[in-house]
């Protein structure tokens, strides 16, 4: 069962915390972290991308030169593939690229690359953040200077005044715990978690008996 330090937000250590053994100490399960985040990606795409066909070009109201006796190729319209500013054939078309991934399976990720954040030692556990007012300048001081933090996930949850301060700063990613995700984790260096948030991330990732 992995035993983290309990710190509070000035990284002074004011205890220890056992975390689940079943959600941050499981082996990492590479594919199914690889398919998970692949099915997120892909969920952001747009799908917006078109060309238009022969149909939806304009003009191609006449046949643009007679049939025989030109010496150039029979041609039926101007808005055929095979002229300029004809339409296109089998270009893309609007699309949802959105994977259907079992929530069992995203679960599995979760744990998978939050254990491997435990095992590499960029997890902090903190008391709780408590910031009196709105204010992103105390937030990045607090992380760049009391904490020695950069790129970072922070999990908390309804504490109005972190959101609020961190969502400005580019290198901080502010997230609920049911707003936690596979990317999220990956792409940030360390995951800082308040005390609460373990709580709520152990009864939502725990496996089903």
């Amino acid at each position: 069962m992995p035993t983290l330090e309990l710190i509070n937000q000035e990284k002074v250590k004011i205890g220890t915390i056992e975390l689940r053994d079943d959600v941050f100490g499981v082996e990492v399960n590479v594919p199914l972290v690889h398919q998970v985040l692949k099915a997120q990606l892909a969920g952001r795409r747009q799908g917006t991308a078109k060309t238009k066909t022969k149909s939806e070009v304009r003009g191609g109201g006449r046949k643009p030169f007679r049939q025989k006796g030109t010496g150039n190729a029979r041609q039926g319209s101007i808005r055929s593939p095979l002229q300029p500013g004809g339409g296109q054939n089998f270009g893309p078309q609007p699309r949802s690229y959105a994977q259907s991934t079992p929530k069992e399976m995203v679960r599995g990720a979760l744990r998978s690359v939050l254990s491997d954040r435990v095992k590499a030692h960029r997890v902090l556990v903190i008391d709780e953040f408590h910031l009196e007012s709105i204010k992103t300048k105390t937030l990045d001081f607090l992380l760049k200077e009391k904490l020695q933090l950069d790129q970072v996930l922070i999990v908390d949850d309804a504490n109005r005044n972190l959101e609020l301060s961190g969502r400005n700063i580019p290198r901080i990613k502010v997230l609920r715990t049911e707003g936690l995700n596979v990317y999220d984790v990956v792409r940030n260096e360390w995951v800082v978690i308040t005390k609460r948030a373990v709580e709520a991330i152990e009864t939502r990732l725990a496996p089903s008996s």
